[in-house]
């Protein structure tokens, strides 16, 4: 049996005089009799790696019992209302990050599950690739940015995260092209801002700049082209890296252009790093919210402090720095005040949630469509130990998480095995990634 049907381009819109509309996923973009997780129609999820430094006060992340019928202890209790897309999941251990220089190493292996190597060494650029970068290579090149990289502090390399054999990268962000090609982390909104909606503003100044970027690209490759043929081997060379990069600022700019906005409603540019911490935190949570919703990015990494932070928590009643805080020698109050720093920072990311569940995304939100992990790569501050480390995996993933369960697994399971498994439910098979054994099919 034939079946007629029309087969519209996934990347099709309704245009008029000053306006363009992109079209959600329609059955039409799908050829006929064909599976829809066969087709480049085949939805792609959000994915996002949300870490917090100094671990946690285990007693108070892990519940006590496992299943589906569990209670949330301090630190997660703010996440309740998300608990049927939640899996808490306990026993994994990064071996990578163990060993001298904990604080050096420790963001930079979060996501690869692999020890620093530098090209001195001869290390492979697939060795310690980031889970993040794997995932922007295989679902997010056909948008504007394939991945995002943020954070709120920038610190400098006098702070102790730096290590003499490896650099400031691996204390610095968790997103890595390769074991020597570390990924700089945006802590600006006013910076990202401009990044993905356009310089400007208002909404008036970023379209008028954008109308003038297009045409400036034009005339800068008709006189490359034209040029090209006056120059040398050497030159020409040279002239095919640079008009690469032109092409790849043109991709942006074109999808950019085709995007419409309007229903986001945008607000102007943020005027620069807020004062308050609280503020700050929260407007990087809602741009990157803003980045799937426009589907300028399907893959984003977020540090919420930094290592080593000295960041006081005022805002809940701690005054006291993070990381001095964090070395609490098992002193109950030290405990109760650390508790409440990283139960802020989950009420935080439940208000983040909160976000994403409310914003419709086809069929349902950008909560059931996404993929989100939440942890961190230490487990005991005051030991500096990266077992058991905590972790909790968010979002439906367009069905294929399970959610509303606590999973505990066997003692040394490799941290490496939850990234492997989440990459398979993002549609992105892995044969391995750093130390890892397999997948957590029950995840």
């Amino acid at each position: 049996m034939f079946i007629a049907k029309k087969h519209l381009p996934r990347r099709t819109f309704l245009r008029s005089v000053g306006a363009t509309v992109a079209l959600p996923l329609l059955d039409a973009m799908v050829p006929a009799a064909t599976a829809l997780a066969q087709t480049a129609a085949a939805p792609k999820p959000r994915m996002g790696f949300v870490y917090f430094p100094h671990g946690a006060v285990m007693d108070r992340w892990m519940p006590a019992t496992t299943g589906r019928e569990f209670e949330l202890p301090q630190i997660l209790a703010p996440l309740a209302p998300f608990k049927d897309q939640m899996t808490v999941v306990s026993g994994m251990r990064n071996k990578a990050a163990e060993g001298a220089g904990v604080h050096t190493v420790n963001p930079g292996t979060w996501l690869s599950c692999a020890r620093p190597g530098s090209a001195a060494d001869g290390a492979s650029t697939a060795t310690g690739i980031s889970a993040d970068q794997v995932a922007a290579l295989a679902i997010g090149q056909d948008t504007p940015f394939p991945s995002l990289e943020l954070c709120t502090e920038v610190k400098a390399s006098s702070n102790g995260n730096c290590n003499p054999d490896y650099g400031c990268g691996y204390g610095s962000t968790i997103a890595f092209r390769s074991s020597v090609q570390p990924l700089p982390m945006e802590h600006n909104p006013r910076r990202l801002f401009y990044r993905l909606f356009g310089q400007g503003d208002t909404r008036a100044e970023r379209e008028a700049i954008v109308a003038q970027t297009g045409s400036l690209l034009d005339l800068v490759t008709d006189s490359a082209a034209t040029l090209q043929g006056r120059l040398g081997a050497a030159d020409r060379i040279r002239m095919e890296e640079y008009l690469g990069s032109v092409r790849e600022i043109e991709r942006q700019v074109q999808i950019l252009s085709d995007q419409d906005f309007s229903h986001l409603g945008l607000p102007d540019a943020p005027s620069g790093v807020p004062p308050s911490f609280d503020e700050h935190i929260n407007l990087m949570f809602d741009l990157m919210a803003l980045a799937y919703q426009a589907d300028l990015t399907r893959i984003v990494t977020f540090m919420m402090a930094a290592e080593i932070s000295m960041l006081t928590y005022n805002q809940v009643g701690i005054s006291e720095a993070f990381h001095p805080l964090s070395h609490h020698q098992n002193n109950p109050d030290k405990l109760a005040r650390l508790a409440v720093v990283q139960t802020y920072h989950s009420e935080v990311f439940a208000r983040f949630l909160d976000r994403l569940a409310n914003t419709p995304d086809g069929d349902g939100s950008l909560l059931d469509h996404a993929i989100l992990l939440y942890g961190s790569n230490m487990s005991d501050s005051n030991l500096h130990n990266a077992d058991p480390l905590p972790a909790a995996v968010f979002g439906g993933g367009y069905g294929r998480l399970a959610g509303g369960q606590h999973l505990k697994y066997e003692q040394d399971t490799p941290h490496a095995n939850l990234m492997l498994t989440l990459l398979e439910r993002a549609g992105v098979p892995l044969e391995s990634l750093g130390n890892s054994t397999g997948e957590l099919t029950e995840v």
